[in-house]
């Protein structure tokens, strides 16, 4: 993990299969994230709804730009190439 690059955040819930696939493409693309789990972290649940998101995963980006459910482009686009 390069130290500079900046870090993706990714909202997740147990057995959410778009959240362990997003995790996944996220592996795949060697993206550096941190994971909130929204069932265990109420402050990471009040910042989904305080996106307007009520389904995981919501992921913020490391420009600030978010996004809810699996998103395979976007998630592309966030690589450090």
């Amino acid at each position: 993990m390069n130290p500079d690059q900046p870090i993706t955040e990714l909202f997740t819930k147990p057995d959410c299969v778009q959240c362990d696939a997003t995790k996944r493409k996220l592996n795949e693309y060697r993206i550096p994230y941190v994971t909130h789990d929204v069932t265990k972290d109420d402050n990471a649940r009040d910042r989904v709804l305080a996106l307007g998101y009520r389904s995981a995963p919501v992921v913020i980006a490391p420009d600030g730009t978010s996004w809810s459910g699996l998103h395979l482009g976007k998630i592309k686009a966030l690589r450090d190439d």
